[in-house]
């Protein structure tokens, strides 16, 4: 690591090193517009070969573009690419493929049905007897050896389908070696990844830098500028701030030079007035396709002006107890009781009339219609609410002040209401779905993952909006994967194995090494040894009723 100084320097590369690097990316002067839109504004970019480079910056604040404009997807009005010490004019993803350029999306492009190898070598097929056939043999040896090269523990003939998000983004990066890239792109990598295959692609990005690879990241997310990047290059509203070695400043600062201004990293909570049980549930139980409990025995209670969060490795129940709440899927045992009604049997929009609110853990499939425009959006779930209904009939002016209101209040960029939602980047789609949910005046709200995808600022933002409809007597189901959100935000926490709750307590009370055993099936006292103890249903049911949320 080279540099000096403790602030980002204006010209690309970290201070006084530029002129004695070997750069295999070097934008200069990069300016890109769209109608009413300058996404880059003479935006430099200096990447030395054989490192881990970040491109740091708010959601909207033009990383994708400039990293689009690299790939070949967008062509620039001006400034110049130069790859390699040549300069280049790509006119397709292809021109970049072929100078050595990768690029791994956010959503990763596989086709679900095809195995490993079939994906890898899709469109770029080796092929024998005189072109007749797809030699598969020697897709495999490639495949196999590019596997031992790089340290991938993946199986050519396994179905994408199968794979782990952290296997699949394995494949993703293995297609890119295959056609032979030599600098990769990766757009907000580790957006849909558990905390473990985060570090497996830790090891991923070491591995590929001392093979001699490049690699490009783009995120918002400063602990993984910290970890894993050598320099970062830090962009706002389209312009560049400067570049940074990360060794040499910290995440405060690195959080005030993406937003503009001083950053509080974690919430601060304070001890809130409980009222009334809003949510209860009762020996609840959810089987999956097989017929195995996915869901087990889970009692709770959930009251008026509390957040009790959920906290454990994805895959454990999260997502079928949500989806048993929310109406989308009937549980197979046990009642849910909502302000005193049992709903069990409700519907999902009998739930939204009689005031729950949901943001689903997936925006696309759940969250969104992609080709519908904000507007649109933003009455669903709605559509027969009287301040948008006149005479069973949608009020399209109420709605778009509404959809307006939404936009500016969270920051959705580009502030335009006719924009189609699958134009918008994964965190503005975020921000836009969490300030529908919150605007619906919610008795319950379920949040899984609200800030999956967010930036620093708008994840700020969206904890004091949480900590404020606590304060008005909201009662909060918190579900994430990012642990530091749930432990700052949560009154309660629960810990989720395996379908049931291996405790539900204060997280004042528990470290980060009893947390982490309980999310792995231990008992924090019990011993290595000791089989996992879920918590009963009358522990799990005392502990609701006698903490109340009150820190």
């Amino acid at each position: 690591m080279t540099g000096s100084g403790t602030g980002p320097t204006d010209d690309g590369g970290t201070a006084g090193t530029a002129m004695s690097r070997d750069f295999a990316v070097n934008l200069d002067g990069i300016t890109k517009r769209f109608p009413g839109v300058v996404a880059n504004d003479n935006v430099d970019l200096r990447v030395e070969r054989g490192t881990v480079h970040a491109l740091l910056g708010e959601n909207g604040a033009g990383k994708t573009t400039l990293m689009n404009v690299l790939y070949g997807l967008y062509e620039p009005n001006e400034g110049q690419v130069i790859v390699d010490g040549t300069e280049r004019s790509f006119g397709s993803p292809r021109d970049a493929i072929d100078a050595g350029i990768g690029m791994i999306h956010q959503h990763f492009m596989l086709v679900d049905t095809m195995t490993v190898a079939e994906n890898i070598a899709l469109g770029s097929e080796p092929t024998k007897w005189f072109g007749l056939a797809v030699d598969r043999d020697r897709i495999d040896g490639e495949i196999r050896d590019l596997c031992d090269r790089y340290g991938f523990d993946v199986d050519p003939h396994a179905t994408v389908a199968d794979l782990s998000v952290g296997a699949q983004q394995r494949v993703e990066i293995l297609k890119a070696l295959y056609r032979g890239a030599d600098i990769l792109i990766l757009d907000e990598p580790t957006a849909v990844l558990t905390p473990q295959e985060v570090e497996g692609l830790y090891d991923v990005l070491e591995e590929l830098t001392e093979q001699g690879k490049t690699i490009i990241f783009i995120t918002h997310k400063l602990g993984e500028v910290t970890h894993a990047a050598d320099e970062v290059t830090v962009l706002r509203d389209g312009e560049s701030v400067g570049t940074v070695d990360p060794t040499r400043t910290d995440r405060n600062e690195l959080a005030e030079y993406m937003v503009g201004r001083e950053v509080l990293l974690e919430a601060e909570t304070e001890p809130n007035e409980t009222g009334e049980t809003i949510l209860s549930i009762d020996d609840l139980a959810v089987e999956d396709d097989r017929g195995v409990d996915v869901v087990s025995g889970i009692d709770l209670e959930i009251r008026a002006g509390e957040i009790l969060g959920i906290a454990g490795v994805d895959g454990n129940g999260q997502a079928e107890l949500v989806d048993a709440i929310t109406g989308l899927q009937p549980p197979d045992q046990g009642a849910i009781t909502l302000e005193g009604d049992d709903v069990t049997a409700w519907s999902r929009r009998d739930r939204i009339d009689a005031g729950m609110s949901y943001i689903p853990e997936d925006r696309h499939e759940r969250g969104l219609v992609m080709p519908f425009d904000l507007v649109e959006n933003g009455v669903l779930g709605s559509q027969r609410a009287p301040e948008f209904a006149d005479g069973g009939r949608i009020d399209w002016g109420s709605v778009r002040d509404h959809s307006e209101e939404i936009i500016d209040t969270y920051d959705v960029r580009p502030p335009n209401p006719d924009a189609d939602a699958e134009s918008l980047s994964g965190g503005n789609q975020q921000k836009f779905i969490v300030g529908r949910e919150f605007e619906r005046d919610p008795q319950l709200l379920v949040a899984t993952h609200p800030t999956r995808g967010v930036d620093i600022g708008s994840t700020e933002f969206i904890h004091e909006r949480l900590l404020d409809l606590r304060r008005a007597g909201v009662a909060i189901l918190l579900v994430s994967s990012n642990l530091d959100e749930v432990r700052s935000l949560s009154d309660r926490l629960a810990v989720i194995y395996e379908g049931s709750f291996m405790d539900v307590t204060d997280p004042d009370d528990l470290s980060e090494e009893d947390l982490g055993l309980l999310m792995a099936g231990e008992q924090p006292d019990a011993g290595v040894d000791s089989a996992p103890t879920p918590t009963t249903d009358d522990t799990a049911s005392n502990t609701g009723t006698d903490t109340g949320g009150n820190r």
